[in-house]
């Protein structure tokens, strides 16, 4: 008698994804208004449309450097340096299929089987989902509404240990969609040079601040220790476009 064989027994403790199924059964209804995911209201600019378009007209579908091709690594750097005070080189920029891979490239990059990692609670299930595939061990520091959602930096170093490796901040956030000001991620980048950890800064909702200005944690390290993750997802409408 033969037998299905089972997937690897760290995959089977990782949870699954509520808010893709909810949005799965949404979209079993014609004309529902699905407020599960990160989708802005607005269809993606016309000239996005149109170069795309174009591209693949003219048949430019072929390999690409896995980086991205070099003017769009470059487009990148200058929007780095104009929008959010970073002077990055270009072979610091990687270019991935959606922010959800670059998350989980930078946390394959610095956590190893059985290392700890600090993640926001309330946050975005990937967090933890990921660290699950990893076979890393997720942490919540929590976030909550009586100190505006703001993380408690004394809370959060008591949760480090000698396996913690690194901390994910997501600011904007979701699902809270507060915003961690220059002073906390002072802090917090302090506390990760204290304890040698990474910050991986979720940063695709940079645009949807209203009220202060964005603030991106590398501008305030001098380590490089913090890996920035942003999108084109949020900010164009391009969540189903997949740029990379």
């Amino acid at each position: 008698m033969s037998h299905m064989p089972a997937i690897a027994r760290h995959v089977q403790t990782m949870p699954g994804s509520g808010v893709r199924h909810i949005l799965e059964l949404a979209l079993r209804r014609p004309d529902t208004i699905i407020l599960a995911v990160g989708e802005p209201g607005e269809v993606a600019p016309s000239s996005v449309r149109e170069a795309a378009a174009e591209a693949w007209r003219e048949g430019d579908t072929r390999y690409t450097p896995n980086g991205g091709i070099l003017p769009l690594r470059e487009a990148i750097v200058a929007k780095l340096a104009r929008e959010n005070d970073l002077r990055v080189d270009v072979e610091q920029v990687w270019v991935t299929v959606g922010a959800t891979q670059a998350l989980h490239m930078a946390m394959a990059l610095t956590l190893s089987s059985g290392d700890e990692v600090l993640v926001p609670d309330p946050g975005y299930t990937t967090f933890t989902m990921n660290a699950h595939l990893l076979q890393a061990v997720p942490v919540p520091y929590p976030l909550r509404p009586e100190r505006g959602f703001q993380p408690d930096l004394a809370e959060l170093e008591a949760l480090v240990t000698p396996r913690t490796r690194a901390i994910i901040v997501n600011t904007p956030s979701n699902p809270l969609g507060s915003t961690f000001d220059r002073d906390t991620l002072t802090a917090l980048i302090a506390l990760a040079d204290r304890h040698d950890l990474w910050i991986i800064s979720d940063e695709v909702y940079e645009r949807f601040t209203w009220g202060g200005p964005h603030v991106s944690p590398a501008t305030l390290d001098d380590s490089g220790r913090v890996l920035s993750v942003f999108s084109t997802s949020k900010t164009y409408a391009m969540t189903g476009a997949r740029v990379g």
